[in-house]
C-alpha cells in the first residue's frame, strides 16, 4: 500500500494579475523553461531512490576519503540527504500540498517494478560543479524505473527521457574526472515522494511507494 503523509500550506491567489498575463507568462516558461519571474523557487517535490541508514554512512565515509583525495571543499551532503532522483514533480514559490501529494502517489502506486540492486562503481564531476557517484550497467534498474515512473506519471506516449543515474555527494568549483571506485550499493525497495524546502536543507518524505 501506498504511504502518504505530510503537511499542507495553501496556494497564494493571483492577486491583481489579469488572466491574459498569466496565461502569456506560462507559455513564455513552457517555450523557455524559465521559473516564476520575481518569486524564488522554495519547494520542490520530487521522487527518489534512496540508501538504506547504514549504506547512506558507508557512502559519506568513502565520500570524505574521496574529498581529501581530490583537494576538494565543498562541504558534503549528510547522509540523511543522500538520494537518486528520478522525477521532479512539482517546483514553485510556496508550493501548495493540498491534494499533489495524494494525486502524484495514487499515479505513481501502479508502478509495476520488483525491488531492484542499485550499484554505482565511478564518481565523476558535473558541469554545474556536483561530485557525484555514478555507473553503466551497473545502474540499469534505475534508468528502467526512472522510465516505469515516468510512464505512470504521465502515460502521454512520448521519446524516452534523457536520464543520467547518480548520486550527489557534494558540489564544489574543482572538477574531477570520471573514475572508477569500488562498488557500493544497496536493495531499492521502495521509491520516496520527497518535499525539499530549497536553502533550508530539509528534506520530508511525504509519501512512500514500496516495489515488489
Amino acid at each position: 500500500a501506498v504511504e502518504v503523509f505530510g503537511d499542507q500550506r495553501d496556494l497564494p491567489g493571483l492577486g491583481n494579475h489579469s488572466v491574459s498575463r498569466v496565461a502569456a507568462q506560462r507559455l513564455r516558461r513552457h517555450h523557455a523553461g524559465l521559473r516564476p519571474v520575481g518569486r524564488p523557487t522554495t519547494d520542490r517535490l520530487f521522487f527518489a531512490v534512496l540508501p538504506d541508514e547504514e549504506t547512506a554512512a558507508g557512502i559519506h565515509e568513502r565520500a570524505e576519503r574521496w574529498r581529501r583525495e581530490h583537494g576538494l571543499t565543498g562541504r558534503l551532503l549528510r547522509p540523511e540527504h543522500f538520494h537518486v532522483t528520478l522525477h521532479v514533480a512539482e517546483e514553485k514559490a510556496d508550493l501548495s500540498l493540498s491534494g499533489a501529494i495524494e494525486l502524484l502517489a495514487e499515479r505513481a502506486s501502479t508502478l509495476a517494478m520488483p525491488a531492484f540492486r542499485v550499484d554505482f562503481d565511478r564518481v565523476l564531476s558535473f558541469r554545474n560543479g556536483a561530485f557525484v557517484l555514478s555507473g553503466d550497467e551497473t545502474t540499469i534498474g534505475l534508468q528502467v524505473l526512472h522510465q516505469r515512473l515516468g510512464d505512470a506519471l504521465d502515460p502521454t506516449p512520448r521519446p524516452a527521457r534523457r536520464f543520467t543515474p547518480h548520486l550527489t555527494l557534494l558540489r564544489d568549483g574543482k572538477h574531477v574526472e570520471e573514475h572508477d571506485v569500488e562498488r557500493i550499493g544497496w536493495t531499492a525497495r521502495e521509491v520516496v515522494l520527497v518535499h525539499s524546502l530549497i536553502g533550508q536543507t530539509t528534506h520530508r518524505h511525504v509519501a512512500r511507494i514500496p516495489l515488489g
